[in-house]
């Protein structure tokens, strides 16, 4: 059986940014905090935390004072940043540059929208941390839509700016910006100006550019191993690009969730994985898959 590991898969540069960072500071120090899970990856966020990466959540950082706390990539509002300043905590912001620019640009956005009494409307997970950074950027104000059911609390009498969370799928994104376009036009009866409504693709090219690669890797192989953290937006995403390619798709976190019955018969098993998803863990299950060939083989 031939187990290959998808190329493209891995950390993006945002998270591997991140953890590269932390393990910088580690080096001299005991222990950094970190403001959220690093990565939506368990097995990452427990090999960083014999390295003395403690995370936190926004509570507990109220409480902590003249310390290092890790901004990780996926960024954060404008009040974590005010509340570090209060509490004499100094940021290691390792927030990735593609969010960074996207928080501006939802900033300069909600400004302009304000002048028309218009909505920034945000496609993306509800609570997702880098949904939280971007609202931030509006007060609050912002709409968050994941479905298209969500859009009944857009006021489509009003102007409409759409932007998407960097790690959501393309199609999803197209399928809402064509909801709200149809709305709009409806309530105006005729053609929209760009003051109407303007969309924004924010969708992260180093993901984009994952779907169709998926879809061709997923083609090639008779199962599919997908490995990501069930917290990871992305892997959700990504995942169900290998399903609609092929229906012998597994979504794993480790590899002890693998099974033997997914590969019996098989001649070719790919593995791939999330953009939070490390190198070395897709390692890892492909050597427990080929050690579970091994033992399956008849002697002779």
């Amino acid at each position: 059986m031939e187990v290959t590991i998808d190329k493209n898969s891995g950390y993006c540069f945002g998270v591997e940014f991140a953890i590269q960072m932390a393990e910088d500071e580690l080096e001299g120090e005991n222990t950094l905090y970190c403001l959220g899970d690093i990565v939506h990856n368990d097995m990452e966020v427990r090999r960083l935390y014999e390295k003395g990466l403690r995370i936190i959540d926004r509570d507990e950082l109220k409480e902590l004072r003249d310390c290092k706390v890790l901004i990780r990539a996926h960024g954060e509002p404008p009040e974590t940043y005010q509340l570090a300043l209060k509490n004499n905590i100094e940021l290691i912001d390792a927030s990735c540059p593609v969010v960074l620019k996207l928080q501006n640009r939802v900033k300069h956005s909600y400004d302009k929208m304000q002048e028309v009494k218009g909505q920034v409307v945000i496609y993306g997970q509800k609570g997702h941390a880098e949904v939280v950074g971007l609202t931030g950027q509006t007060n609050k104000e912002a709409i968050v839509v994941t479905t298209p059911e969500d859009l009944k609390a857009v006021d489509f009498s009003r102007p409409v700016t759409l932007y998407s969370q960097t790690t959501k799928s393309t199609k999803g994104f197209y399928d809402i910006k064509e909801r709200i376009e149809e709305q709009l036009k409806a309530q105006r009866g005729g053609e929209l100006t760009v003051m109407d409504f303007n969309a924004n693709d924010s969708i992260c090219r180093q993901v984009s550019n994952r779907e169709p690669q998926l879809s061709r890797f997923s083609q090639q192989h008779d199962v599919i191993v997908f490995v990501s953290g069930k917290k990871s937006s992305n892997g959700k995403a990504l995942y169900s690009v290998c399903r609609q390619q092929n229906e012998k798709s597994y979504f794993i976190e480790n590899e002890s969730e693998l099974e033997p019955s997914w590969f019996n018969g098989t001649k070719s098993v790919g593995i791939c994985g999330a953009t939070s998803t490390p190198m070395w863990l897709m390692e890892r299950v492909a050597k427990h898959i080929k050690g579970m060939a091994a033992e399956t083989q008849p002697a002779y």
